[in-house]
């Protein structure tokens, strides 16, 4: 009996454990139960949260769909522009060719410069010749080039031009260029070229008769003379006339002599190892006594004068301007007769020289002297020249 009252608990200790049970049940209850009020306040707490990160992507959705219109609006702004530009561009080359012609060259003409025109001609023929040549140039005058009254005539009713060409000397209005101009104003048949006078310039010179006489003239073809060689003007126009429907003719004696490399020798070429190996000869191109060419080449020629190359030789130059360019070549052997007794027998026979000059001078032997003579034997009669169909 006494061992089993030693088991026993108090019922004093079982009302004391279960208060203190009761309490800490409580105690603990408030740390990790939270209120219904509490609850609520954090429900709402986050689903303004929700909603504020809701607002939050609406807005950037709503930003971004309108950086996608304006991407999209700068898009077509700048497609319009490229297709504006691409029209402009178009317009433009359009227009480019017909600018170049008009302003590449300065005109030599105050009525041109004026009236901002140039007048039609069917050929224009400028005759090289320089300061000490005076006696040279009466000397054609005298035979085989119109004057004064007869020389506008030829002009007006026939669209042949036909005029010395002179640059300048290297000192301004020097005693040489005051001969020229008075001269000028006695013959009215001079063209001045903006060209330093000088030897070895003659392939500048050329290039330079091109420019002054597209800015001047638009001529179906530019023919260069030299002051010593016979030309009957009435055979050279119907000669050129047969060839007027074509676009580009480079027309002359054409020929392709060896390159001459030997520094003592007259041609002597200082860039020959541009043609090859030694012994080689030059392409073919038309001897410099006399050629024409047609307004598209001329026009080439004067568009392009700043970039095209000179050689030593001047009838070379305007064969190397022309090789690379769709041009058809033309070698007339009557625009480089003999002079008497050749072009003489040729004329008996109907067959009328265009040009007449020596080989062996590159031109008349003592022109001044003998181109009377030439003229006598050689010239055409004056009505093939007023009666020529051109």
């Amino acid at each position: 009996m006494k061992n089993r009252n030693r088991g026993k608990v108090s019922p004093k200790w079982i009302a004391i454990l279960c208060i203190f049970s009761f309490a800490l049940g409580m105690l603990f209850s408030n740390r990790v139960w939270t209120p219904p009020e509490s609850d609520g306040r954090i429900m709402f707490g986050r689903r303004h949260k929700q909603e504020r990160d809701l607002a939050s992507v609406s807005d950037n959705c709503d930003s971004k769909n309108s950086q996608k219109e304006d991407i999209v609006g700068e898009f077509n702004k700048a497609e319009v522009a490229i297709h504006s530009l691409d029209n402009s561009i178009a317009k433009i080359q359009s227009e480019l060719p017909s600018i170049r012609r008009t302003e590449a060259v300065p005109s030599t003409s105050a009525d041109s410069e004026r009236n901002g025109t140039r007048k039609k001609a069917f050929m224009v023929i400028g005759i090289n010749t320089a300061f000490s040549s005076r006696r040279r140039r009466d000397s054609i005058r005298e035979t085989w080039m119109p004057q004064g009254e007869k020389l506008l005539r030829l002009e007006q009713e026939k669209g042949i031009i036909v005029r010395f060409m002179i640059g300048h000397s290297a000192t301004s209005n020097s005693i040489l260029d005051r001969a020229i101009d008075s001269e000028d104003d006695q013959h009215k048949d001079i063209l001045r070229l903006d060209h330093i006078e000088g030897y070895h310039e003659l392939s500048a010179k050329t290039k330079a008769f091109f420019s002054a006489g597209v800015a001047k003239w638009d001529a179906e073809f530019y023919v260069k003379v030299d002051d010593d060689v016979h030309v009957n003007l009435g055979t050279l126009a119907a000669t050129l006339a047969r060839h007027r429907l074509k676009p580009r003719v480079y027309i002359g004696c054409m020929k392709s002599g060896p390159v001459l490399y030997k520094k003592s020798v007259k041609y002597h070429e200082p860039e020959f190892w541009k043609f090859g190996e030694t012994g080689n000869k030059y392409f073919r191109h038309a001897t410099g006594q006399i050629y024409a060419i047609s307004k598209e080449l001329a026009t080439y020629i004067a568009n392009n004068k700043r970039i095209l190359h000179k050689y030593a030789n001047e009838d070379v130059s305007l064969g190397a301007w022309l090789i690379g360019l769709e041009v058809e070549h033309i070698d007339d052997r009557n625009m480089c007769c003999g002079t008497p007794p050749e072009c003489e027998w040729k004329a008996q026979a109907g067959n009328i020289c265009v040009a007449s000059f020596d080989w062996s001078c590159s031109g008349i032997c003592k022109s001044v002297e003998r181109i009377k003579h030439v003229h006598a034997k050689c010239g055409e009669r004056p009505a093939t020249l007023w009666g020529a169909l051109i």
